[in-house]
C-alpha cells in the first residue's frame, strides 16, 4: 500500500475509535506509573495491584484471543498482554481493530509473567491517547540519507537507541559544565541576543531590523563583551550558556547557530585559567563518559595526560621559515602561497598567519595549549609582561582543532580603543570578520575593570568527544526547506 493509502486506513480506524465512544486525542490521561518504575519494582508487585501506564505502541503480535504489545513511554519498554477473556470483549475487539504501531495508548492492568517467563502487564482496560496517522518506517535503521535523518530527527531518536543516548549525554554535558561553574562560585547570567554593535569575536553576524526601535541590529556572535561589563558592575565570577549566531560557512566543525559557554573570573589570569580549564575538561570526560581517552577522527586524545604548550611563533618559524612577529604582510601571504594552502578569502597578515597555523594544527592530537599569539591577532587579550608583542591567550587544541580559547582579559581602555581602531581599519579595507569599534564597551572599561581570566567554548567540544560532525550532534540543525 502507498503512504496515502496507509494514512487513509488509519483515518478509518480513528473514526472506528470515535464511533465506539472513545476519544482519539483526549485531554487527560490516568497514567500513574512510569514504565521504568513498573519494570524496576516488578518483583514487589502482586496480581492484585492495578497500575495504569501509558506509552507508544512499538510492536504488536498475536491474533485471535491474545495479543502482545511492546509499549514505550520514554523511560523504558514493557510487554503488555491483551487477553480476550481478561477484559470486556468489545474493548478487546476495538483494540484489535483500531490500533496500530505508533499509537499512544493508556492501559490499566496488573503484573503478569507469561508462560515464557517474560515480565509483563496483563491489561484489564485501555484507551486511545493519540492516534498515529503516519506509519513509522520499518527500514529506519538502514537509512543512509543523512538529510532525511536530520529532517525527521524525532524518528531517528525514537528508532535508534544510540542516537537517543547521545542526546541524553548532551544534556548531561551541559549540566556538568553548569554544575562545575556553580561549584566554583560562579553566577549564571543571561545577556542580550540582539545587539546594535556585535563584538567579542571575528565573525560575520546575521543582521535584521528592529521595528519598534527603528534600528538595525545583529544577532550576537559572542557572549564576551556583555559578560565583561558585569565585571565592571562588580560581579567577580560570571558565566553564561547561550546561543550565538555566525553567518559563515558550514562544515564538520562549524554551524551558524549553536550553543556556547563563556566565563569570566576577576583577579585571575591565563596561567591560572589553564589549570582551571584542564580540570573542567577532565570533569566533563569523567562525568559524562566515564573515561579520559577518546578516538576522534584519526587522533587519539587522552585528557588525563600532561597538556603540552605550543608557541605559535616558534612552530610557524620552524615550519615555514617566517617569524609572525617580524615578517611583513607580503612575506606572510607568500608563505601561504608557497605552502599551497587553499585560500577562499582576500588575505592580509592576520588571515595569512592564521591559515599557516591551521595547516599545522590539524596534525596535532593534543591535548595542548597554543600560546604566544601576536597582539595583532587578538584585540581583546592583555599583552604578555615578558613580550609586549604577544598576548596572554591560549587555545585548547584537541584532535587537530581548536576546542576553547582563554585570555588574561585586556582591561586597559586606551589599549583596547587602539586595538579596536586597528580592527576597524581592517574592516574598512574589506575584512568583514574584523571586529568593530564598540564605544559603549570602551566607556564601560573606563570606569574600571578588574584583571580577569575569560574562557569560551562551544558545543563543538561535545561533537568531538562523540566523534560526530557538529550538525549530527545537534537535535535539530537548520536545513533548507523541502521543495
Amino acid at each position: 500500500m502507498s503512504i496515502d493509502e496507509l494514512r487513509a486506513e488509519r483515518l478509518k480506524k480513528l473514526e472506528r475509535v470515535r464511533a465506539a465512544g472513545m476519544e482519539g486525542y483526549p485531554v487527560n490521561s490516568g497514567k500513574d506509573t512510569n514504565i521504568s518504575d513498573l519494570v524496576g519494582n516488578f518483583d514487589s508487585l502482586t496480581p492484585e495491584t492495578t497500575l495504569t501506564i501509558a506509552g507508544r505502541i512499538m510492536s504488536i503480535r498475536g491474533q485471535g484471543g491474545i495479543m502482545f504489545v511492546s509499549l514505550y513511554d520514554g523511560t523504558a519498554k514493557v510487554q503488555v498482554v491483551f487477553q480476550k477473556d481478561e477484559m470486556d470483549e468489545s474493548i478487546f475487539a476495538l483494540f484489535s481493530e483500531a490500533t496500530d504501531i505508533g499509537d499512544f495508548i493508556e492501559t490499566a492492568g496488573s503484573a503478569y509473567i507469561t508462560k515464557r517467563g517474560e515480565k509483563s502487564l496483563l491489561a484489564k482496560n485501555w484507551k486511545m491517547l493519540s492516534k498515529s496517522l503516519t506509519a513509522i518506517p520499518d527500514g529506519w535503521f538502514g537509512l543512509k540519507d543523512e538529510e532525511k535523518i536530520l529532517r525527521e530527527r524525532y524518528l531517528d531518536i525514537l528508532m535508534n537507541a544510540d542516537v537517543r543516548e547521545m542526546f541524553e549525554r548532551r544534556s548531561k554535558f551541559w549540566q556538568t559544565i553548569r554544575n562545575f561553574y556553580i561549584a566554583h562560585g560562579f553566577m549564571e547570567v543571561e545577556t542580550p541576543v540582539l545587539e546594535s554593535t556585535p563584538g567579542g569575536a571575528e565573525a560575520r553576524p546575521f543582521e535584521t531590523h528592529h521595528n519598534a526601535l527603528d534600528i538595525d541590529v545583529s544577532l550576537r556572535i559572542s557572549l564576551e563583551l556583555w559578560l565583561k561589563r558585569l565585571l565592571v558592575a562588580g560581579f567577580p565570577k560570571v558565566f553564561e550558556i547561550g546561543r550565538i549566531f555566525r553567518n559563515e560557512g558550514q562544515s564538520r566543525e562549524h554551524l551558524q547557530d549553536y550553543t556556547q559557554w563563556e566565563s569570566y573570573e576577576a583577579f585571575s589570569d591565563m596561567r591560572k585559567g589553564m589549570v582551571f580549564v584542564q580540570d573542567l575538561y577532565r570533569t566533563i570526560a569523567k562525568e559524562v563518559y566515564g573515561k579520559y581517552t577518546f578516538e576522534i577522527g584519526d587522533h587519539t586524545v587522552d585528557l588525563a595526560e600532561e597538556w603540552k604548550e605550543i608557541d605559535l611563533c616558534s612552530i610557524i618559524s620552524e615550519k615555514f621559515g617566517i617569524d609572525p612577529l617580524t615578517c611583513t604582510e607580503a612575506e606572510a601571504i607568500q608563505a601561504v602561497r608557497n605552502a599551497e594552502i587553499v585560500v577562499s578569502e582576500e588575505l592580509n597578515k592576520v588571515r595569512a598567519i592564521d591559515l599557516l597555523w591551521k595547516s599545522i594544527r590539524k596534525t596535532i592530537s593534543g591535548p595542548a595549549f597554543l600560546t604566544g599569539v601576536p597582539v595583532y591577532m587578538e584585540p581583546l587579550a592583555k599583552r604578555s609582561p615578558s613580550n609586549e608583542n604577544v598576548v596572554e591567550r591560549f587555545q585548547v587544541i584537541l584532535a587537530g582543532s581548536e576546542m576553547g580559547k582563554g585570555f588574561s582579559e585586556l582591561n586597559d581602555p586606551q589599549d583596547q580603543r587602539a586595538r579596536f581602531e586597528d580592527q576597524q581599519k581592517m574592516r574598512d579595507a574589506g575584512d568583514s570578520e574584523a571586529q568593530r569599534l564598540d564605544e559603549d564597551y570602551v566607556q564601560a572599561m573606563e570606569y574600571g575593570m578588574p584583571p580577569a581570566f575569560g574562557f569560551g567554548m562551544s558545543e563543538r567540544l561535545f561533537s568531538f568527544l562523540e566523534n560526530k560532525p557538529v550538525n549530527q550532534a545537534q537535535l535539530f540543525p537548520l536545513l533548507r526547506p523541502r521543495n
